[in-house]
């Protein structure tokens, strides 16, 4: 699941034209954070996920590839 979510996270990212400072900053976190989330390095505990749906327009489901769409 790490690795489908890192993937996805910065496919979404990207392909929104979204830096990861940009990024970072609308989920009020340090790119750091971004970056090891999509390195596989961490996950975001349960409150950034939906954050991270929220900001994206996105599922929880989709993004942890319990879904693909």
């Amino acid at each position: 699941m790490l690795n489908k979510f890192a993937k996805r996270l910065k496919e979404l990212r990207t392909d929104n034209k979204i830096s990861q400072i940009e990024f970072a900053e609308m989920c009020q976190v340090k790119q750091s954070c971004v970056s090891k989330w999509e390195r596989g390095v961490t996950l975001p505990d349960a409150e950034m996920l939906c954050v991270i749906c929220s900001v994206l327009h996105i599922s929880a489901d989709y993004l942890l590839g319990l879904t693909d769409y």
